[in-house]
């Protein structure tokens, strides 16, 4: 018996098609002979045999795919020791590490449940989290770093869209979240494949104007916010595709908006409020509002899910410093659509935002060749987590700030200045 989700009728398959290509094309421009390492909810299955199809016809080596699912997820919620909170499958991570080592490429398949985990016990939710985050370091290194091509899209899974379109019956919330996800996955075009090419090469524009002003910081001002956030010294912007340390040049989200470098872990000073909600391992967090002293937050709170929040700050010294920050424009075509998707993957790509903990060290000059050592002198952030979080609007002004004080327009009213 074939497995096909009842709501598959509800996605265009041609455009199921396309993404799968661009996935394996543009994403991770996956090498002949190169394995691949799939993740993705089990509901994602139609979209995973034709990333398969996919990576096989492009003379992938083997390709291998894990699966989650919701219901066995809560499961454990429901029924779990408590002692197996504090537990996380190593064995797993371990051997993608090794994988990754030995040259697979990496893919993930997103679409959970945003509110999956809502009404679970916030203290097993962060204990679980923490768990995971520390089992799976040995392969989140070979991702953050960059040793790897890698790559993010994302399926319509019916509880997700349910989320999103809570007022539509199930086969019309899907089919609304795929067409929103082709669109923003520029798959809903003849040759999305040129259209990423051209896409890539404005964004590489956008980076080569940031690195050739050296900003020594970033000044955010907006409801709420009063942020100045310093910059590595020798960061390096990057937006769109990157080249790998294996040389392979790959679009690691897929959809994309932004251009992105690494903050200072010690030079981030004042206030500053989401814009948007985070979706956090099937939990909600809303209205995050936290205060920054020598690069520490030092006061955290929301409105929604703040308990949560502060276990993912105690994750450990790194989880309350950040390891990233990005630009977007409040334009950008996933803004447009007016649609808050509850995954960071696309809501990320509709505002401005920062990120907790680890840093990329591709976003450094000549990243590839520098030590963990020379990373962190340089003001490289070291955490279990990488957590992205909202904080752009059409309210937001940006300045660049030159290391000699004078300031420099970015942003105004969350667009180009």
């Amino acid at each position: 018996m074939t497995f096909m989700p009842q709501s598959q009728n509800t996605i265009d398959p041609d455009k199921l098609e396309k993404l799968a290509e661009v996935a394996v094309k543009v994403g991770l421009q996956l090498q002949r002979g190169q394995d691949l390492v799939i993740t993705a909810p089990v509901v994602a299955l139609p979209l995973v045999r034709l990333i398969t199809k996919q990576a096989y016809q492009a003379g992938a080596g083997l390709v291998t795919a894990f699966y989650s699912d919701e219901e066995t997820t809560l499961a454990r919620y429901q029924y779990g020791s408590d002692e197996s909170f504090d537990r996380a499958s190593g064995w797993l991570y371990e051997g993608m590490a090794k994988a990754y080592a030995n040259g697979a490429a990496r893919l993930a398949v997103s679409g959970d449940n945003p509110l999956l985990l809502s009404a679970q016990d916030a203290g097993k939710v962060g204990r679980a989290n923490r768990a995971m985050s520390t089992a799976y370091k040995p392969a989140l290194e070979k991702i953050s770093n960059f040793d790897i091509n890698w790559n993010i899209v994302s399926y319509p899974n019916p509880s997700w869209a349910k989320v999103v379109f809570p007022d539509d019956p199930e086969p019309i919330a899907v089919a609304k979240l795929a067409k929103a996800i082709f669109a923003a996955s520029r798959v809903d075009v003849s040759d999305p494949v040129a259209a990423w090419a051209e896409h890539n090469a404005n964004l590489a524009k956008r980076s080569a104007w940031l690195n050739g002003e050296r900003f020594a910081s970033l000044h955010f001002k907006g409801p709420g916010t009063d942020l100045t956030v310093g910059l590595a010294d020798g960061h390096e912007w990057h937006g769109g595709a990157s080249t790998a340390k294996n040389g392979v040049t790959c679009n690691p989200n897929i959809p994309t908006e932004e251009v992105f470098t690494t903050p200072h872990a010690l030079r981030v000073e004042g206030h500053v409020s989401s814009t948007k909600p985070l979706s956090h391992q099937g939990t909600l967090i809303d209205n995050i509002q936290v205060r920054f002293e020598g690069g520490r937050i030092v006061e955290a709170k929301a409105s929604r899910g703040e308990e949560v929040l502060n276990k993912v700050l105690d994750t450990d010294e790194g989880a309350r410093r950040l390891g990233e920050v990005a630009l977007v424009p409040h334009s950008s075509p996933i803004s447009a659509s007016g649609i808050l998707f509850y995954n960071t993957l696309f809501d990320e790509n509709a505002s401005c935002h920062i990120a907790l903990g680890q840093c990329y060290s591709k976003c450094f000059l000549d990243g590839a060749s520098l030590s963990q050592e020379q990373i962190k002198a340089q003001g490289g952030n070291s955490s279990l987590i990488h957590i992205d979080w909202m904080i752009g609007s059409d309210k937001v002004d940006i300045d660049g700030v030159t290391p000699d004080g004078s300031r420099v327009p970015v942003m105004r009213q969350g667009e180009w200045a």
